[in-house]
């Protein structure tokens, strides 16, 4: 259902790009891992939701609880089993879905919308901190290697200015650095000051275009310790990488997700006295729906910086393991 859903979705963007629907088999065929991983979690929910529900509907459940069996006991092998499964969701979110994400957006990129070989983060208001110095650029054209209204401050070692270039260019060309038509404000030996103004100046940096450039990657393209990396040097060359510090903690707590479901699916179903398994299955599709809304807000809030972006991954899935517990603990 979801790749049907999801053709139909893409069909028409494929159509007017003018790319062979025959790009569409590889690019959905990509998709399935992540599709695997997105659904594990709400299919865990119920399934465990209808296995408990036909037990008690069978009278299993009463025939157990008779011989002595609590509503934990009852659990723990969907509890053990749900853990394993958080594990290997994990393990395989890391190996095989970073690299079918990163092909399936590829043909998305660079064949539908017809874009270069990466899609650039940052090519407007960019603050990058080098060795002993910070640059602000109002806009970057890595085609031609063009800076815009380029800011260059240098500092010395106990952070004292140095010397202050204002350009209103600065273009790459035979490996420096051309700063045109700017303000160059650098300090005398005796602490003062001087200002001049300049038509052209050579600015060797050890910065090519290259590295005032990053691509944009989605967080299911790389896995835990490569969007680890990419987070921590995007905030040290002075990018907001907020959202992919909360995205970072969602990779794990998402896996968590499953061992959550399930904790909520168990009590669900033994505590519902009418309605069967389809009126179960209902709630369960209203948990999952609650769950997304959750995740959703906490991690809106974790990228406004409104909240730590480890309480804003796993808020929801807090949410759902104390509620599973208290459901557990009233469980007939």
């Amino acid at each position: 259902m979801y790749l049907i859903i999801h053709f139909f979705g893409r069909l028409d963007n494929f159509a007017h790009a003018r790319v062979p629907i025959s790009r569409m088999v590889p690019f959905l065929l990509y998709k399935i891992p992540y599709i695997i991983v997105q659904m594990l979690p709400p299919a865990s929910l119920i399934s465990v939701i209808i296995l408990f529900s036909l037990m008690k509907k069978n009278n299993e459940i009463m025939a157990l609880k008779a011989s002595g069996m609590s509503a934990l006991k009852l659990a723990q092998p969907i509890l053990t089993t749900s853990l394993l499964l958080s594990a290997a969701l994990f393990v395989f979110s890391e190996v095989v879905v970073p690299y079918t994400s990163s092909k399936s957006n590829e043909i998305w990129r660079i064949e539908v919308r017809k874009r270069k070989a990466g899609s650039y983060l940052g090519r407007s208001h960019i603050w990058y901190r080098g060795e002993n110095c910070i640059y602000w650029i109002k806009r970057f054209e890595n085609a031609k290697g063009l800076m815009h209204d380029p800011v260059f401050y240098f500092f010395d070692s106990s952070f004292r200015l140095t010397k202050k270039i204002d350009g209103r260019l600065a273009q790459w060309k035979n490996g420096i650095w051309v700063v045109r038509d700017g303000l160059l404000l650098e300090r005398k030996k005796d602490g003062r000051y001087g200002a001049s103004r300049f038509d052209a100046i050579d600015l060797r940096l050890p910065e090519t275009p290259q590295t005032f450039v990053r691509e944009e990657v989605k967080p299911e393209e790389m896995g835990y310790w490569e969007l680890q990396q990419f987070a921590r040097r995007l905030q040290r060359d002075g990018y907001n990488a907020t959202r992919y510090f909360v995205d970072l903690e969602i990779k794990v707590s998402f896996c968590f997700v499953v061992f959550c479901m399930a904790l909520v699916g168990i009590p669900v179903a033994l505590n519902l006295k009418k309605g069967g398994a389809p009126l179960a299955v209902s709630i369960g599709v209203m948990l999952c729906f609650i769950y997304l809304v959750i995740i959703g807000v906490s991690r809106s809030l974790g990228i406004g910086g409104f909240l730590p972006p480890l309480l804003s991954a796993w808020l929801a899935n807090g949410v759902f393991f104390f509620l599973g517990v208290y459901w557990m603990m009233h469980s007939n």
